[in-house]
């Protein structure tokens, strides 16, 4: 799959399934997608941006009370977004990882990663919305 026309193919049927309702076939979808030994070979924003359309998704189920389809999905993220805080470091990166461990309820782990995040962007930004972000989410642990 890492046709990038395939990634978006596969995507669009996953977000359709999530206005849809059909919230455990999307996580399925997602699960499915994250677990692709080739997600790995996409561009590292492609691989973002399909992380973004599940993590920070609108009227998903409460993080703290998640659904087996959505701990599925992302304890299949966790691998591959790990990937990319190693290797490229952005905060926003460590913020999604951080979330997939609050679903996955390993909070000491969301907590490390928050604060990794956050050591980055304030040495980058001080100002910037993503610090406000993760403190606001370190605040919540």
């Amino acid at each position: 799959m890492a046709n990038k026309e395939e990634l978006v193919q596969t995507v669009k049927v996953i977000v359709k399934h999530w206005r849809d309702g059909q919230l455990d076939e999307a996580y399925a979808g997602y699960r499915d997608l994250f677990s692709r030994p080739d997600f790995a070979e996409h561009r590292p924003e492609d691989q973002r941006s399909a992380f973004k359309l599940m993590i920070m998704a609108k009227g998903a189920p409460n993080p703290e009370r998640p659904t087996d389809a959505m701990v599925e999905a992302h304890r299949a993220a966790v691998e591959p977004l790990t990937n990319l805080v190693t290797t490229h470091g952005d905060p926003a990166d460590h913020e999604m990882l951080g979330m997939c461990h609050v679903v996955l309820g390993n909070i000491e782990s969301a907590s490390a990663v928050f604060r990794a995040g956050l050591n980055i962007e304030r040495q980058r930004n001080p100002q910037s919305d993503l610090c406000g972000s993760l403190m606001k989410r370190i605040s919540l642990i």
